[in-house]
């Protein structure tokens, strides 16, 4: 007798086809996971020629700001899209598209209105020149919008488009914005974007130093009271405040667009002997009051005083002093 039971083997239709079919997708596995291998490599590769390259424009982009003070157009165009920073003031970033739009303005007047420099060696000192001008002045700007945020002054874009209009006008000539801007590009370099925030920058300031500047209001007020007293002379006036005003006389005739702080373009708005109020500066930098002398079709002949911003620049000094301002860029003579 067989005590052990033969193992039934007949399978059924069923079972048959379970296991074909493992046998196929066996099959299909050995291409399968081959090729998932083959396609991870080639992101992973991908990943990292992508890193490389990334890094090495990044490194590129780093020396020619940074390390070479490249000031080309494409490199400018770059740093508007990417906020780097060229120095810090007090905490904030200064845009490093600030300060080539400041420098390549000046360099782009310099050249075009005078042509090419003498020789290598003053082109090289004049660039240094330009581009200290330009470091400090958007450090400067820099920090009137920190004290603007703190003091919760800001400047509208009518505002803007209302001082846009008024160097339309300037010198007593209407222009068209196309002619205008036509004027701008020829010899600054500057487009319509680049020429309103220069305006936005300087009115944002403007603002900030009249708010923060007592002594200079004390000041103004006090010209005021003297021209009322003795009738608008000029000259008296100087000799009663001494330093703490600037006196000038053009000494002839100068013309309408005289590139002053627009003085000149003031004075031509008035009659012989007639005297302006006081006005802002197109830089910023302080309270004007003229007196027309004589005028012709494009000339004027004017006496000015000029009350001068002083605490914005004090504390910047003093910034300074506590090495609260910091540069990434190193301008010197062997740059």
């Amino acid at each position: 007798m067989n005590l052990f039971k033969k193992k039934d083997n007949k399978k059924t239709e069923q079972e048959k086809v379970d296991e074909r079919r493992e046998e196929v997708l066996a099959r299909g596995r050995k291409f399968k996971y081959p090729l998932q291998w083959t396609k991870h490599r080639v992101v992973i590769n991908t990943i990292l020629i992508a890193v490389i390259v990334i890094a090495i424009l990044f490194t590129s982009g780093w020396l020619a700001l940074y390390q070479f003070g490249m000031t080309d157009e494409m490199l400018y165009r770059v740093t508007k899209i990417l906020p780097v920073p060229v120095a810090t003031v007090d905490g904030e970033n200064v845009a490093f598209s600030d300060y080539l739009m400041f420098y390549r303005s000046s360099m782009t007047s310099i050249e075009r209105q005078s042509g090419n420099v003498d020789n290598q060696g003053n082109e090289n000192d004049l660039r240094l020149q330009y581009k200290r001008a330009a470091l400090s002045e958007s450090e400067d700007f820099t920090y009137a919008a920190k004290l603007a945020k703190e003091l919760e002054l800001e400047v509208t874009d009518e505002e803007v488009a209302n001082e846009f209009a008024r160097h339309l006008s300037i010198g007593g000539t209407e222009r068209s914005e196309e002619s205008f801007m036509k004027i701008v590009s020829d010899n600054f370099g500057l487009d319509k974007s680049e020429y309103e925030r220069m305006l936005y920058l300087t009115l944002l300031k403007s603002k900030v130093e009249i708010t923060i500047d007592e002594t200079a209001n004390k000041t103004a007020a006090r010209v005021e009271a003297l021209l009322a007293e003795n009738g608008g002379d000029y000259t008296a006036v100087a000799e009663t405040l001494g330093d703490a005003i600037i006196y000038e006389e053009t000494g002839g005739m100068v013309p309408n667009q005289n590139i002053d702080g627009g003085r000149a373009a003031e004075a031509f708005k008035l009659e012989p002997s007639q005297q302006s109020g006081r006005f802002i500066s197109m830089s910023g930098d302080g309270y004007y009051f003229v007196k027309l002398i004589a005028k012709t079709d494009t000339e004027v002949n004017f006496v000015s005083i000029k009350v001068p911003f002083t605490e914005f620049n004090s504390r910047m000094a003093a910034l300074r002093d506590e090495n609260k301002i910091q540069e990434f860029v190193t301008i010197t003579p062997n740059e």
